[in-house]
Formats: C-alpha cells, sequence, structure tokens
C-alpha cells in the first residue's frame, strides 16, 4: 500500500511540473508582476481554451499531491 501511494505521489509530482511548465506567462517581468497581479485578480482576462484547461488540471493535480502527501504521513 506504502509503495503504490508514493508511487502515485511521484507520477503525481511530476505531471504538476508539467503542467505548470506547460502554461503560458501571464505577465512580462517586474513591471507585468505589480500591475498584472490586479488584473488577473479582479477577473479581467478570463482563461480561454488551452490555458483553461491546463489551469484546471494543474489545480485538481495540486489537491491530489496534498492528499497523496497526508495519505502517505498517515500510513507512516
Amino acid at each position: 500500500m506504502q509503495g503504490v501511494a508514493i508511487t502515485l505521489l511521484i507520477i503525481d509530482a511530476i505531471a504538476l511540473i508539467v503542467l505548470v511548465l506547460l502554461q503560458s506567462g501571464k505577465s512580462a517581468g517586474l513591471s507585468g508582476a505589480i500591475s498584472g497581479g490586479a488584473e488577473q485578480l479582479f477577473g479581467k482576462q478570463k482563461a480561454r481554451g488551452l490555458d483553461a484547461v491546463l489551469h484546471r488540471a494543474t489545480i485538481v493535480t495540486g489537491v491530489l499531491l496534498f492528499l497523496l502527501t497526508f495519505s502517505i504521513a498517515y500510513i507512516l
């Protein structure tokens, strides 16, 4: 059981890394980090198409990563 959970955790971590790297950048440099954060916070520009799918998949794999991590800690 422990080996299966650790294997799933490693696969999920790799998937999360790949999903984050596949997403397009939302801002350009330091100036985009200051002004772009407010735009993203208030939802002026919604993600569409592939960006929306990647965003949702990243959330799902992130939650799964936490659940697997907590379950492994509980098993050990």
